[in-house]
């Protein structure tokens, strides 16, 4: 979702964190995957949006968008994989967050469409369109490669 794997840590912490505090709230009888999924795909957009107000006035709203690659020494291959898996990264950061959402649940995670579908709060015919677009714009940008 933030395209960046310490952003995405100090969310899900962030998060647990919050969930922690107001734990006594929480209903024993409910299952806590899909609450704590919640919790952190609301932190991702309120992130998110944050960013896209501060990219608005002129502020650099991301900090890692131009992070330096690992430089240690490793076979081509590697190299390559990494090459391909940075693109495909930085293609997933430019869709639309509900496509994203939508793509990151169900072919990342390995939720299926239902469960996205609950936690997004839309249906499930929605999510199975969102994924198909999402997979859909990727597959057209790396033909072009």
């Amino acid at each position: 979702m933030l395209s960046s794997p310490s952003q995405a840590e100090d969310v899900v912490q962030d998060s647990l964190a919050s969930v922690w505090l107001t734990r006594h709230r929480l209903d024993p009888d409910k299952p806590i995957g899909p609450y704590l999924t919640t919790v952190v795909l609301n932190r991702c957009r309120d992130r998110l949006r944050r960013r896209k107000v501060a990219g608005f006035f002129g502020l650099s709203g991301d900090d890692e968008l131009h992070s330096i690659a690992d430089d240690l020494p490793g076979p081509e291959a590697l190299a390559v994989s990494r090459e391909e898996l940075n693109l495909v990264q930085a293609e997933i950061a430019r869709m639309p967050v509900r496509l994203r959402e939508a793509l990151v649940l169900v072919t990342i995670e390995g939720r299926s469409q239902a469960e996205a579908a609950d936690l997004l709060g839309t249906t499930e015919k929605a999510i199975e369109t969102r994924v198909y677009r999402a997979r859909n714009r990727l597959k057209e940008r790396f033909e072009k490669l």
